[in-house]
């Protein structure tokens, strides 16, 4: 996402931070809002996540900033903040949250119901996935994560998230078969 971020961070942290929140601000958020039941809980949960980065990178050397892949690293830290809370609460979350985001109304009423019907279908699709590869998914097609972001995130193997996404993929596509096959017989009989 900001191939600078890491330099400027490593040689003035002060002047670097806003450019990174800058670059990484939707990340945060899109990870924290799906990890989170509440808008404010999310923009809580980004924020910390972004004040724990700036003293995390505080007490790093300059050549550890430097070799940092910032999204995979902010993605575990979003990460793993939205963990700790959910054990805190002790409430049991799914992970995943259905997030509705103001549309376009230039397509018309009965596009925008259309639309958020087919984000509705796809939430409830990746739910269904074993959180695994829910989580792979999510992070590399919703959040748009590197391969070598997500194994960071997540904390595998290259080899391991690559696998992780493509089955995840694999189990939505036959998700999508076998609804289309289910509405074409309904519509035989």
């Amino acid at each position: 996402m900001c191939a600078d971020c890491p330099d400027r961070l490593a040689s003035d942290l002060d002047a670097g931070f806003p450019l990174l929140v800058a670059h990484y601000q939707d990340l945060v958020y899109g990870i924290a809002r799906r990890s989170s039941r509440r808008r404010e809980d999310a923009e809580d949960l980004a924020q910390d996540a972004f004040v724990r980065a700036y003293r995390a990178l505080g007490g790093y050397e300059a050549a550890r900033i430097r070799g940092l892949r910032v999204g995979g690293w902010l993605a575990a830290m979003t990460l793993n903040l939205a963990r700790n809370r959910a054990r805190r609460r002790e409430v049991p979350s799914s992970g995943l949250e259905v997030v509705v985001e103001p549309l376009d109304t230039a397509s018309g009423p009965a596009a925008l119901v259309e639309e958020r019907e087919a984000d509705t279908i796809w939430q409830r699709r990746l739910e269904a996935l074993p959180t695994r590869f829910r989580r792979a998914v999510e992070l590399r097609h919703v959040s748009g994560l590197s391969y070598p972001e997500l194994a960071e995130a997540l904390g595998r193997p290259l080899g391991t998230v690559k696998s992780d996404v493509h089955r995840g993929v694999r189990l939505l596509r036959q998700m999508v078969e076998q609804e289309q096959a289910a509405a074409e017989r309904e519509v035989e009989s």
